[in-house]
């Protein structure tokens, strides 16, 4: 499994309109892209704002270009997400999992 992270930080203000459109129709739409399988936001109080980091999983790199594209480092920031951020990675990164435990 690959784990693919990105980094955006938003004001205090817009940061619910970030995570609205992250969790209603981003993730929602990642879903329907084969070898999807799952997505995560984490997100932080720091002394400028809000940081979120977007953490999705993926069954290849192969599935990752299905959605970024050939240049998969590449960050996707649409439009709407950038209208909401002060600032944001335009780059993502890529980590194979090899150890993870869920529920121990």
């Amino acid at each position: 499994m690959v784990v693919r992270i990105w980094r955006g930080q938003a004001t205090r203000e817009n940061a619910p309109a970030y995570y609205r459109h992250v969790t209603g129709k981003v993730f929602p739409e990642l879903r329907g892209i084969a070898g999807h399988k799952g997505a995560y936001l984490l997100q932080r109080e720091t002394a400028v704002g809000v940081e979120f980091l977007a953490v999705t999983l993926w069954e290849s790199a192969a599935a990752i270009r299905a959605f970024a594209g050939e240049e998969a480092e590449v960050a996707v920031v649409e439009p709407a997400a950038q209208a909401v951020l002060a600032d944001f990675d335009a780059f993502a990164r890529h980590y194979e999992l090899t150890y993870g435990t869920c529920g121990e």
